[in-house]
């Protein structure tokens, strides 16, 4: 049998400590009621990862205020003191499960595709995002072109996240992860496409990803040293899998260094594949990128179902946390069955149809 012990070595991600060392990555499946609020099948749902053996859940993303941040309907949402309280149900549950549980706050920004607050969305420049909208999370259409967010909206992003942040923390949560990932808000002020502004946040990588340092400084100073924070971090989006930062390892520098000198906790990363290189076919992958430049544990997602695959990252030194999305959908005790030499199931479609969302047959198989 492999040797796979390095999963299941115990961790410290700033004030969290975390049994092993195999994460569930953050995944919309927008299964909470219309208004944001947390459902019992949400609570089933998360609650089987944690006793299926992972060590750290990553919630789906969760939209931070009343404006502009939703992105989905049906998305939870954690803007209000109500909807906080609705995920303490969660929190209680994962814990019991033996589990530690992040809250990923998100703003969706230009590619938003439903919200219940407003019909307008906000980018840093006014450019559409590429693609179409997608059909399993309830969109449909090319996306609309943004409005340009001004400094003010600027200002009531950061402390919306800032509450957003508190209110997790009331709730219970272990840490908060910032979306910087996969096209959203702060990703879109990370594309050299998307943001074409001439102001401070725009041009240069070090202005670039000044709205997202920003917000992690703010978010790191409010909650205090008992709650982890870190990002997430991607080069492709939703919409655009093919995106690469065009200053390659120079760029990622910039990045991961100055996220990392706002004192957060780890990063987390995301790629097609998380162990392929970053830039051209040959180089190291972001998620080592991300260690060397930042000094940070960081968490690797993209592609490792695969245990032997995964054990690579962290014996190479590129992660600290392997992340995973549809092969966890596929084995809500992938932790479980690697460790005890059981076979993995494949990944069943009709997840994802007729929309993404937790299905009721789903949480039989828990």
């Amino acid at each position: 049998m492999p040797n796979y012990d390095s999963l299941w070595s115990p961790l410290t991600i700033g004030p969290t400590p975390l049994e092993n060392r195999v994460a569930l990555a953050p995944m919309t499946r927008i299964s909470a009621t219309e208004d944001g609020l947390v459902t019992e099948k949400m609570v089933s749902y998360y609650e089987a990862f944690a006793r299926g053996g992972f060590g750290l859940l990553v919630t789906e993303g969760i939209y931070p205020d009343t404006a502009h941040s939703q992105g989905y309907l049906h998305q939870p949402g954690i803007a209000t003191d109500e909807q906080a309280r609705s995920w303490a149900a969660v929190v209680e549950a994962v814990h019991g499960g033996g589990a530690k549980i992040f809250a990923q706050l998100m703003h969706a920004g230009s590619q938003s595709q439903g919200s219940r607050f407003a019909e307008a969305t906000v980018g840093p420049s006014a450019v559409a995002p590429k693609g179409e909208q997608l059909g399993f999370y309830r969109g449909e259409g090319p996306y609309r072109v943004p409005e340009e967010i001004t400094a003010e909206q600027m200002e009531e992003v950061r402390r919306s996240f800032v509450a957003a942040a508190l209110r997790a923390e009331e709730a219970g949560f272990d840490g908060v992860e910032i979306h910087g990932a996969n096209g959203y808000l702060l990703d879109q002020f990370l594309t050299d496409y998307l943001n074409r502004r001439t102001d401070e946040y725009g041009g240069s990588p070090e202005n670039r990803v000044r709205f997202a340092a920003e917000i992690c400084r703010a978010v790191r100073e409010a909650v205090g040293p008992d709650t982890a924070v870190g990002i997430r971090i991607s080069q492709a989006k939703v919409s655009d899998h093919d995106h690469r930062w065009a200053g390659g390892a120079e760029e990622a520098e910039v990045i991961f260094s100055t996220l990392a000198a706002t004192g957060i906790d780890f990063l987390h990363t995301t790629e097609y594949k998380a162990y392929a290189p970053a830039f051209g076919e040959d180089g190291e992958p972001l998620a080592a990128l991300a260690k060397r430049y930042s000094g940070l544990p960081v968490i690797a997602n993209g592609h490792l179902d695969d245990p032997e695959t995964a054990v690579s990252l962290l014996a190479d030194g590129a992660a600290d946390v392997v992340a995973l999305g549809k092969a966890a959908l596929a084995n809500r005790n992938w932790p479980h069955r690697v460790r005890d030499g059981l076979p993995l199931a494949d990944l069943d479609a009709s997840l994802f149809a007729p929309v993404a969302d937790v299905k009721d047959w789903e949480l039989e198989l828990s």
